[in-house]
């Protein structure tokens, strides 16, 4: 039994109005065994779309290798905007040392409602995923449910949009489930009625075309 750790602590700051929140990167990370063209910072798989993303909306002409410069690139990036990072799983036990969220086990997450309570200018959460069974949605879900908080539903459609009272603060926080930036996640995007019009419109249209449209808004 692999125990994926994560990584990286929160990145978080004075300021910050809007985390992003996933789960757990590639074991790779963890393991210290990055591979060519991953950034040894968070979202910085090769194989993520994230930054990918974010550097065409933003035009932030990125670097994708392992050097600290591509970290302060990223870093400078998120500050500029008053962005943090707070991945909501804090380790899980995995049978397959592989990066899928199905595949953890014996789930410790981080108190997300605690950092929330320090950071108190936050005003949204941008979740990397929905509410299937072990994405951040998912688990900010049963994170809640142990203070008695639940999510009130703001728009059901993609991406959907919701919010809660901090039991502390007392402050309205909004959530945004974006579609995953993942080469898994392509499948659903393929199967959305609004990518299917779009895709009908203007055929070039792609899977990251349609996560750059959806970010934009948020970001």
């Amino acid at each position: 039994m692999f125990l994926h750790t994560h990584p990286y602590e929160p990145y978080l700051f004075k300021g910050v109005t809007k985390l992003i929140v996933g789960t757990l990167p590639p074991p790779r990370f963890t393991q210290g065994e990055l591979k060519q063209g991953d950034v040894n910072f968070s979202y910085g798989s090769r194989d993520g779309q994230l930054w990918p993303i974010l550097d065409r909306i933003f035009n932030l002409n990125l670097k994708y290798e392992t050097t600290t410069e591509a970290i302060v690139q990223r870093q400078n990036f998120l500050k500029d905007r008053n962005i943090g990072i707070c991945d909501i799983v804090a380790s899980a036990q995995r049978e397959k040392i592989d990066a899928s969220d199905l595949g953890m086990a014996h789930i410790q997450l981080r108190n997300l409602l605690g950092y929330l309570e320090r950071y108190t200018k936050v005003e949204t959460l941008l979740f990397t995923g929905g509410n299937s069974k072990n994405g951040p949605e998912y688990f900010f879900r049963k994170h809640l449910k142990a203070y008695q908080v639940r999510l009130q539903v703001v728009s059901n459609t993609v991406p959907r949009i919701h919010s809660f009272v901090h039991p502390k603060t007392a402050l309205k926080i909004k959530t945004v489930s974006l579609t995953a930036p993942s080469g898994a996640a392509n499948r659903a995007v393929g199967s959305l009625e609004a990518y299917k019009r779009m895709k009908a419109e203007n055929p070039e249209l792609n899977t990251i075309d349609f996560r750059i449209m959806q970010y934009r808004e948020f970001f």
